[in-house]
Parts: C-alpha cells; structure tokens; sequence
C-alpha cells in the first residue's frame, strides 16, 4: 500500500444505506472500493466525498456475477493493496403481492443478490484476507430487521434476510482461524429513496395503512464506521439500528 489507510469494499454504495457507509468510512480515514450497478451514481459519491482515485474508486458491479465480483476485488487489490473490510450491502425485494402471485423469478431473483451475492463478495473476501499480511479483515452483512420478523408479502425478501443470519455465523465461525471477524446489522426504516414509501403509508399486518417514522440514515453509517473500526480481537456479532417508533417491538 501507498499508505497506511485500511481498505473497505461496500456493495450497494450508489445511493442509501451504502453511500451512507461509504461517506462514513472516508470521512473516517478509509480508502474505499465502491461497488453498485450505475458507475453515475459511484462517481457521484466519491466526488460528493471530495477525494481522489486515491482514497476511493467507483467499480460498477453486479453482485449476482462471480466474474464480476472477481475483478471488483482485484481491482481494489490493485488499487489499495489490501482489504480490511466488507459490507454486504447489495438488496433487493419483490413487489408486495399475494405469495401465490410470485413467479420463480422473482424468488431467484431476490436470493441471488440478497444472499447468492454475499456468499460471492465474503469468498473474494476470505481469499484475499487469508492470504494477506497481517492476515484478516471484518465482514459485516445487512440483515435488515426482516431477519428476526416479516412485513406482509414479503416471504423472498425475509427468506433471503433470515439466511443471512446463517452466512453471518457460519462465516463468522470459518473465519475465526484467520482473523476474519463477521458481524450483522440489522436496519429498520433507515430514510433513503428506497424507503419514501414508509411516509405515504405501509401494508400492516392487519391489513391497514400507516404511515412509519424514519430515521436519519447517517445513523446507520456511524455504525457501519463503529463496526469497521474495532481491533480484530473484538467484534459486534449483531446490531439493530432502527427509528426508534417504527413498528417492529410488538410487529403483528
């Protein structure tokens, strides 16, 4: 490496949760590999971030392609000369309809890049941390609070987000031998484009309509910088990072 900055790898980092994270990592210190479909929206970041080629590169990706997940790290390999950290960001949902209304791809769809995708990313990951000196790194996976309790139809989605569990302590666990630590963090109603929808009503489980408080999506990046930044000896195996009176205590 041409300094001493650690290295992040962040899916999703176009807009949201993940841009969120990335501007938090940067403001932070990171040199940064941002990851997502639209390169626009990568370049709008890291010049939103004010910092050069240097601390940051935009590679466009799609998370459900191994070929291109392979090249997203050896670009950041490349570039930075290590990986520290990755955030499993990356998601998608079905629409809200019926569960019998669901056609088989959208199902694949959703689970190809809610958990096909980070199962590529934290492999790439693991190759690199393993093999690198000092050897490690931290992986942390977006649960979503649907990974403890479902929306209605939202049986992909949740699926995929309960799995996500899994790969967190399964990972967690096969990496505890090279330093690799993983973690989870579980967002409720975080404000970003995604989640315009909560102030103009949402599906409840009795079937009513209601409008849902947000929160500040910068509260998810300061945690993401928290998570990040903690000495490999010690690591966050699970946070919930939610508006504080949204429906999910007491949900259905």
């Amino acid at each position: 490496m041409a300094d001493n900055r650690k290295v992040a790898v962040i899916t999703g980092a176009g807009s949201g949760i993940g841009k969120s994270a990335a501007m938090g990592l940067l403001a932070a210190g990171w040199n940064v590999a941002l990851a997502g479909r639209r390169a626009t929206a990568l370049s709008d970041v890291i010049a939103e971030a004010g910092v050069g080629s240097d601390r940051a590169i935009g590679v466009p990706t799609d998370v459900t392609v191994a070929a291109e997940v392979a090249e997203l790290f050896q670009r950041t390999e490349e570039a930075f000369g290590r990986v520290d950290f990755l955030f499993n960001n990356a998601g998608a949902g079905t629409p809200p309809i019926p569960f019998e209304d669901l056609t088989v791809e959208q199902w694949q769809g959703c689970v190809n890049v809610n958990l096909t995708g980070p199962f590529l990313c934290s492999q790439e990951a693991f190759r690199i941390m393993k093999a690198q000196e000092p050897m490690g790194g931290r992986i942390v996976n977006n649960g979503s609070i649907s990974a403890h309790v479902p929306r209605p139809f939202s049986a992909p989605y949740t699926s995929t987000k309960h799995a996500i569990t899994g790969l967190t302590k399964a990972t967690g666990l096969d990496g505890r031998a090279y330093n690799i630590a993983v973690g989870q963090i579980d967002i409720g109603n975080a404000e970003t484009p995604m989640t315009q929808r909560m102030k103009e009503g949402v599906i409840q489980p009795d079937g009513s309509m209601q409008e849902e408080p947000v929160m500040d999506v910068k509260a998810v990046g300061d945690a993401i910088v928290y998570m990040a930044g903690l000495p490999l000896d010690a690591n966050v195996q699970t946070i919930t990072v939610m508006a504080t009176k949204m429906p999910f205590l007491g949900r259905g």
